[in-house]
């Protein structure tokens, strides 16, 4: 990886990416939406990896805009700017693996609809979720307007926006912001924990996960059981699949525990 603002860290089959901005809190500008569009559209699919971690340098995970690079844009320069971020970001939720977020400090509009692209958020003790767009006069233009309501509830994502309300990392977790809260400094190593966990899943239900399961959550019950039907019918024939199922039933694979 090339781009001067993105580290990328290969740990056999887990990618650690880490947005490299600490002195501007991540913040995020064209180059650097651009720079995670190559490296997920591209880079992430030649390097083998079955999962990744995405993680912010120094205090925070991403601040937001970069409004000091923010342009003046008519309506159709301003309409064209937000889906090359859509295009950017579906590449994250859409792309070749999972992707665990690692949060810290400031998760802050730009960053939480980053953040909402991502499969698992973890938090840390010190991470506080933001939208401080309609204070500033502007409105989501990331994918938040969709992705932050589904794991927060519209009613919420309007508060935040209404009133600039703050969610530190406790009452966030307790919102659906992250799906797990750490102490402090904790959020990367869980993160990548969680990331080598799921890179020994068998890929096609890792695909199935990410691909399917967010279209299936989204269409008439009818038509998500027969996607459903299907994508279970490609899973359970592929030959790691197989395999797995043999090995359960021949006892040598490991049974569910409590908890």
């Amino acid at each position: 990886m090339t781009h001067k603002d993105i580290l990328l860290e290969i740990r056999g089959p887990i990618a650690v990416i880490r947005l490299n901005r600490p002195a501007k809190r991540n913040a995020l500008n064209d180059s650097l939406i651009l720079g995670l569009r190559e490296l997920f559209e591209k880079e992430l699919p030649e390097t083998g990896v079955r999962a990744a971690v995405l993680d912010g340098a120094g205090e925070h995970f991403c601040a937001g805009l970069d409004l000091s690079e923010l342009k003046e844009r008519d309506a159709g320069q301003g309409l064209y700017h937000s889906r090359m971020w859509h295009a950017a970001l579906e590449q994250v939720q859409y792309g070749p693996v999972p992707v665990v977020a690692a949060l810290h400090g400031a998760v802050v509009g730009g960053g939480l609809e980053l953040a909402s692209a991502c499969h698992i958020r973890v938090a840390d003790e010190t991470a506080f979720y933001a939208l401080p767009e309609g204070s500033r006069g502007i409105f989501v233009g990331g994918g938040g307007a969709v992705r932050i309501p589904r794991l927060i509830g519209a009613a919420r994502m309007t508060d935040m926006m209404l009133t600039g309300r703050v969610y530190n990392a406790q009452d966030g977790e307790r919102a659906g912001f992250a799906q797990y809260l750490v102490p402090q400094g904790q959020a990367s190593a869980r993160g990548i924990e969680l990331a080598n966990r799921i890179a020994e899943n068998a890929p096609l239900t890792n695909y199935a996960l990410m691909h399917a399961l967010p279209r299936i959550a989204e269409q008439p019950a009818d038509q998500g059981f027969l996607t459903e039907a299907l994508m279970a019918a490609i899973a359970q024939s592929a030959p790691e699949a197989k395999t797995r199922v043999k090995a359960f039933l021949d006892g040598k694979a490991a049974k569910v525990r409590k908890g």
